[in-house]
């Protein structure tokens, strides 16, 4: 029996709750330790479930706790079907899924299917000889003439995406770490055993999935080259811009067409089961809108796409949101997004977009309510809705490897990788030991305790906007349709049925007027913002924001 149906549950199955819910992304390292081993595991999560129940959020994404030598931090996998001993036991993911869904929220679990750690045994097999059972399980292929690699491609953690076996005498694909070799999903086996990883997770009662790197699933079968991309074109958000990978157009080793049907058997055996979903992440700079709409089309494929338009360095305008959103409309008519302002990849937003800002707690709420006014799925990355910026680090307290690889122009994923903050003490509250990265100082002002006893703390108001949200189902299912404002404003429909929502927000540190429709309209409340009304028009204070029901 599937999980969300089991004694004790208050979830009832819902095939369409993924469209316009708010999943809230735990990076389990960093977010409860209960062992005493300074690393958060599966049983931390379980005790703070109360807490992500309280914001309001419809699901969890919990990022890779599979076994792993953790060179990528468990994003290199070694055993699909266990859990790492760092974060417990199968039991303990067990009694995670029968908490969260007592509370009212549903469990998607990160699913690494490009890539295995080096230290899989199918890996171990595979380049034992060019002639065991699982030889072809990987991207193997001989050097050129020379001893070089087969082709150009690159790693996006620097330099060549082949590594030499001097077993095999061959090369093989890793777009990642040398230690993550590519799996060759051409090969029917390869399919059929990562989907069976699928079935044994669906079968222990998940309710989705967040699929890692979904457009790496395939290569170019002839290995060929990719061209250079013009410097005009090149864009760092999937890769930072100290590293060549931006110098390519990345035709060749991902983006294949073979993968579409690939994830329509992926979709096939999800809808064996009542009520689940799954969320691609799509790393790609410059197709990146175009391919979510390929992969969220006709509705046998993914149930919506995770881009990167909103990860980008530069903080967003009135136009440029606008432009997203139109621009997936166009490229996805019948597909859905889901957007993030901030994961476990990126320079948290309150840092990355903070340029300028004076009133950094506004800010904060403005920028939260903006993205779960947007047509879309919202994905929250924990510590965002206390307003956590990027923490600083020393060299010497680096974990990333990517970080270790580029710094100091580009200093990783540490900073936005550091403990959960619950409570004002040195250690936040995460651990007893000595946290796996450091916590920041800088953090502990804004522990959940504190911010639990300020009603006008940004944690509340995270809360308080989920709430309203929920109130009205335009929000979470409705069109959106953008009218003509002058910049700093912007200002758009959501529509629902008989529900016609009008959302403005002033995102600057001025006041702005908004012109008003002529039609009637109701001023709503509950949401945490306060406007002026007058001679039909709004006046919103800096980063403010206006929400009124139309007709």
């Amino acid at each position: 029996m599937h999980m969300t149906e089991t004694t004790g549950s208050i979830l009832q199955p819902d095939k369409d709750w993924w469209r316009g819910a708010v999943i809230y992304q735990i990076y389990p390292r960093s977010y409860q330790d209960t062992n005493g081993d300074g690393i958060g595991d599966l049983k931390g999560i379980t005790a703070r479930l109360a807490h992500i129940a309280a914001l309001g959020v419809d699901a969890i994404w919990i990022s890779p706790f599979f076994t792993s030598p953790m060179k990528d931090f468990g994003y290199d996998v070694s055993d699909y079907r266990d859990v790492d001993p760092i974060f417990g036991k199968l039991e303990d993911f067990d009694e995670l899924i029968t908490e969260a869904h007592r509370l009212g929220v549903r469990v998607m679990i990160d699913l690494v299917l490009s890539h295995t750690s080096d230290q899989h045994p199918w890996f171990v097999e595979s380049r034992s000889s060019r002639s065991n059972g699982k030889a072809d399980w990987y991207v193997w292929a001989d050097s050129k003439p020379d001893g070089s690699p087969p082709n150009n491609w690159l790693s996006i953690f620097g330099g060549s995406a082949w590594a030499w076996d001097p077993t095999r005498l061959q090369y093989y694909l890793h777009n990642f770490l040398t230690s993550q070799p590519d799996l060759n999903l051409h090969n029917p086996q390869v399919q059929e055993a990562l989907l069976a990883v699928e079935r044994f997770w669906l079968e222990r009662g998940v309710d989705g999935f967040r699929l890692d790197t979904i457009n790496f699933y395939f290569h170019d079968k002839q290995l060929r080259d990719n061209p250079a991309l013009a410097p005009e074109r090149r864009n760092a958000s999937t890769a930072p811009a100290v590293n060549p990978y931006n110098y390519q157009e990345h035709l060749y080793d991902k983006n294949q067409p073979e993968n579409l049907e690939f994830l329509r058997r992926f979709r096939a055996a999800m809808d064996e089961f009542p009520a689940i979903a799954a969320v691609g992440e799509v790393g790609d700079s410059q197709r990146g809108l175009e391919i979510a709409g390929e992969y969220t089309s006709d509705g046998d494929k993914m149930h919506m796409c995770y881009a990167f338009e909103f990860l980008a360095p530069e903080a967003p305008t009135p136009e440029r949101v606008a432009e997203v959103l139109s621009d997936f409309q166009k490229a996805a008519p019948e597909g859905w997004a889901c957007w993030a302002f901030s994961n476990h990849d990126v320079v948290r937003h309150a840092s990355r977009w903070a340029d300028g800002v004076s009133d950094y707690g506004a800010h904060a709420k403005l920028l939260a309510s903006l993205l779960m006014s947007l047509r879309g799925s919202v994905c929250l990355y924990q510590g965002e809705e206390l307003g956590l910026t990027e923490a600083e680090l020393a060299y010497e307290d680096l974990r990333d490897p990517y970080g270790i690889q580029f710094w100091p122009d580009f200093k990783g994923r540490d900073g936005c990788r550091t403990p959960m903050v619950w409570e004002s003490m040195s250690d936040g509250g995460f651990s007893d030991a000595k946290p796996w990265l450091p916590v920041s100082e800088a953090h502990l002002a804004h522990a959940v305790a504190i911010q639990e006893a300020d009603p006008a703390s940004i944690m509340q108001h995270y809360r308080r906007f989920l709430r309203f949200r929920k109130a009205y189902p335009a929000f979470a299912k409705g069109e959106i349709e953008f009218f003509e404002t002058r910049a700093p404003l912007l200002g758009f429909l959501r529509t629902y049925g008989n529900e016609k929502l009008l959302c403005v927000f002033n995102m600057s540190e001025g006041r702005a007027t908004a012109e008003l429709p002529s039609e009637r309209l109701e001023p709503l409340e509950g949401h945490g913002f306060v406007s002026e009304i007058r001679d039909n028009k709004v006046n919103l204070p800096a980063w403010g924001a206006f929400f009124a029901r139309l007709g």
